[in-house]
C-alpha cells in the first residue's frame, strides 16, 4: 500500500507556534528553534548598526537601503525568517501593509548557530537563490568566519571568507569596510595578521 503524502505545513501552523520560538515553514515543512542567544542577538544588533549609517542614512557612506532584522519573508511557498536582510530603496519605497514582506530582499544575511545551520546552509541558502537574491552572508561566530556570497547564474559563488583580525569590504556593502572583530563584543579583538 502506498503511503500517503505529508501533509504540507500551513501559516495556521506558523501561527500556532509559541512565541519563544522561531518558526518557518520550508519545503512545506515546520521548522522551529530557539530565539537566539546574547551573543548571536549582539552579533545581528552590530551588524545592522555598521550598516545602517552609512547604507540606509547615507552618513560617510552611500546611503539608498532599507534594513530589518528577523523580517518574516514569504517567498514562494516558503516562509522564512532572516537574521537581518536589506533592500534597495527603490524596491521597497512604501512599508508593506502586512508583517510579512514578499519583496524578495537585496541582501540577506544568516548568523549560524547550532539549531539553525543546517537550515542556514542548505534549504534557505537553495530558497534564497531561487528567489534571485543577489547576495548572501553566512557569519559563523563559533569559527569567527564571515562568508560571502552573490549570486550567479542562478548559483552561489563564493566571494570571500573573512575572519577574525580581518576587515570586512564585501559587496554589496564593500563602499565601507569595517573591522569583523566588531561584531564580537564578548571577545577580545584578535590581532591582525599585518600588524
Amino acid at each position: 500500500m502506498a503511503e500517503a503524502a505529508p501533509r504540507r505545513a500551513t501559516y495556521a501552523d506558523l501561527e500556532a507556534v509559541p512565541e519563544h520560538l522561531v518558526a518557518e515553514i520550508v519545503d512545506g515543512v515546520l521548522e522551529t528553534h530557539p530565539r537566539p542567544r546574547p551573543r548571536h542577538g549582539a552579533a545581528e544588533s552590530r551588524l545592522s548598526g555598521q550598516l545602517e549609517q552609512p547604507f540606509s542614512l547615507g552618513r560617510g557612506g552611500p546611503g539608498g537601503w532599507i534594513f530589518i532584522t528577523e523580517p518574516e519573508l514569504h517567498l514562494s511557498s516558503h516562509v522564512v525568517v532572516p537574521d537581518i536582510a536589506g533592500w534597495l530603496i527603490e524596491r521597497m519605497g512604501t512599508e508593506p501593509d502586512t508583517a510579512y514582506i514578499e519583496t524578495p530582499p537585496d541582501w540577506v544575511c544568516e548568523i549560524l548557530s547550532p539549531s539553525t545551520a543546517r537550515l542556514d546552509r542548505g534549504p534557505k541558502r537553495r530558497i534564497y537563490a531561487e528567489a534571485g537574491i543577489p547576495y548572501l552572508w553566512l557569519l559563523d561566530l563559533a569559527d569567527g568566519v564571515l562568508e560571502t556570497f552573490a549570486l550567479t547564474a542562478g548559483q552561489w559563488l563564493l566571494t570571500g571568507t573573512v575572519a577574525r583580525g580581518e576587515i570586512v569590504a564585501a559587496p554589496p556593502f564593500d563602499a565601507v569596510p569595517f573591522p569583523l572583530d566588531d561584531l564580537f563584543p564578548f571577545d577580545p579583538p584578535i590581532a591582525s595578521p599585518e600588524a
